[in-house]
């Protein structure tokens, strides 16, 4: 009962019923629904609504992703160690958004060990990635980040020589700039995210469809905004998130994130009207974004609470502490 009253008062849209079939799931695998859909089929669907935005539908069904994935393994294929890993890295990420960080750190571990028994350059990295930014969350940003440098290490051995390697290494790179920036390093924060901007300037405007690291170059420039904020220089996010348009990304999750990391950083700036004006943005194209994120619902709430005059605050609260 407690727990059900803890989840409740987070204030999210996902369903607390959603969230404990997950749990019980990740305790007790569910035997499978024995779905006749090619699983590379459905591991893709899910993506695309995690891309959508859609965390309550995506959470909904992962635990039969889950045991589905579990089953294949039997096979004691590579590739279905290298599937099972990236079901859960999909479900770190989810669980991430919605600030379930004991959970994720649980499923990014699982994802790890999974990606080692792959063999699969490309499934460790992309796990040591989603536990990183667990790590991060946990406030262990100096193991984070030797966790993540570890895996750019790897990466750098492969020798880079296909794109889908040279965009994994720009990712890495975007996200260890942020790690640095979340823990106060400066220094390292802009020499990483330097690294990346050349690092992607080859890659297309829009990743090919399928690519586990589907960053491009405008993507490198959104991280800019996250890691100027990160560092408590708000004037500088906002230069950078002004260069960028909603239209240069390709999902609905990155649209969302422009005008939430535009968010943060106007309110650190300590303009409430352009604030309460990005996150409406934010929810026009995915309500998760700004629903289901516990950082932007406290923004939220503070906007509410000291702004409610101010234009589009009202509206904006209407839209999300309803919920």
């Amino acid at each position: 009962m407690r727990r059900r009253t803890l989840l409740a008062a987070a204030g999210l849209a996902v369903p607390v019923s959603v969230l404990l079939d997950v749990e019980s799931a990740l305790a007790e695998m569910p035997a499978p629904s024995g779905s006749s859909e090619p699983f590379d089929m459905r591991l893709a669907r899910a993506r695309a609504v995690f891309d959508t935005g859609r965390y309550g539908e995506l959470l909904k069904g992962l635990p039969d992703l889950l045991a589905t994935a579990h089953v294949r393994i039997r096979d004691r294929a590579e590739i279905s160690y290298a599937r099972l890993s990236a079901c859960y890295s999909l479900t770190a990420q989810v669980l991430v958004k919605i600030g379930r960080y004991e959970q994720a750190r649980l499923t990014a571990d699982r994802a790890s060990l999974y990606a080692d028994l792959s063999g699969s350059p490309l499934a460790s990295v992309a796990a040591a990635r989603e536990l990183s930014i667990v790590l991060r969350h946990q406030d262990q940003a100096a193991t984070a980040q030797r966790l993540i440098l570890n895996a750019v290490s790897r990466l750098e051995a492969t020798g880079l020589n296909t794109q889908a390697q040279a965009a994994a290494y720009a990712q890495l790179l975007c996200t260890t700039s942020y790690t640095a920036a979340r823990a106060g390093d400066r220094d390292q924060a802009l020499s990483m995210i330097d690294e990346a901007t050349r690092a992607a300037r080859d890659l297309p405007a829009f990743a090919p469809a399928g690519r586990l690291f589907a960053i491009t170059p405008a993507s490198v420039r959104l991280y800019q905004v996250g890691i100027h904020w990160a560092l408590g220089d708000a004037g500088a996010a906002i230069r950078f998130g002004q260069q960028l348009r909603q239209e240069q990304f390709a999902t609905a999750e990155r649209k969302g994130r422009l005008h939430t990391d535009m968010a943060r950083a106007w309110w650190q700036w300590g303009k409430p009207e352009q604030t309460a004006q990005s996150l409406l943005d934010a929810f026009r194209v995915t309500p998760a974004e700004v629903q289901d994120r516990p950082a932007m619902r406290v923004i939220v709430t503070e906007l509410h609470h000291k702004h409610p005059r101010v234009s589009g605050v009202r509206e904006l609260s209407r839209a999300v502490l309803a919920h």
